[in-house]
């Protein structure tokens, strides 16, 4: 449960890989559960930055963008599925982790609509957060070199474009001229594409490349 379009991901293998250190900024109404996820994450060597209002969440945005948001998706009056929205508009390609104490089929289908990495329903373990920390940086290529980062973030965002097209890697593999395996290893980011393969791509689905690098922060 990884992603809205779960048949376009391929599943992430993070148990091999240390999960590098991550910035981290979590919003909860909940005091205890705020100092919680504080003192577990900097004992795992993340750095971590609290919020109490979707306010402080912003602020804290703006001075400095984290790796990963945990949101809390029901916080009394405020409503976490705004806050996500308000996000999605200012940094679309934030990696954000919902977390919520009562999670509902509803609930998942509203959130994975606007692209969260992943969901934790409360109370979860800290190997349920670690695990999930993991495959966020793999997938997004947190804690990594700028090549890695570019490799990574190109990749999904073409496996998302696809995805939305509803086409194969066969099916782009025809539009592009780019192979199956080249565009398989692209996606998975074990590759970065070249320039000519990228526009091929980015000329077949129809999308700016330079939107693709905007949003892998290049």
């Amino acid at each position: 449960m990884n992603d809205a379009r779960e048949p376009d991901r391929a599943p992430l293998d993070a148990s091999n890989h240390p999960t590098p250190r991550l910035s981290v900024v979590a919003l909860d109404d909940d005091a205890d559960f705020r100092e919680y996820i504080r003192e577990a994450l900097t004992r795992e060597g993340h750095e971590v930055r609290v919020a109490a209002t979707p306010d402080e969440l912003y602020q804290l945005n703006e001075s400095r963008l984290p790796d990963v948001v945990l949101l809390d998706i029901k916080m009394g009056r405020h409503s976490g599925e705004e806050v996500l929205r308000e996000m999605r508009q200012r940094w679309p390609r934030l990696c954000t982790i919902v977390v919520t104490g009562y999670p509902s089929l509803e609930n998942m289908r509203t959130t994975f609509k606007q692209d969260v990495f992943d969901y934790l329903a409360k109370p979860f373990s800290l190997e349920d957060l670690r695990h999930t920390l993991a495959q966020a940086a793999a997938a997004f290529g947190l804690g990594a070199s700028p090549p890695e980062r570019l490799r990574a973030a190109l990749g999904r965002q073409i496996r998302l474009a696809r995805a939305d097209r509803g086409w194969t890697l066969k099916d782009l593999s025809e539009a592009s001229g780019v192979s199956v395996s080249q565009l398989s290893s692209i996606e998975r980011g074990a590759h970065l594409p070249s320039l000519e393969s990228l526009l091929a791509v980015a000329t077949a689905l129809e999308a700016p490349p330079s939107e693709w690098l905007r949003g892998a922060g290049f």
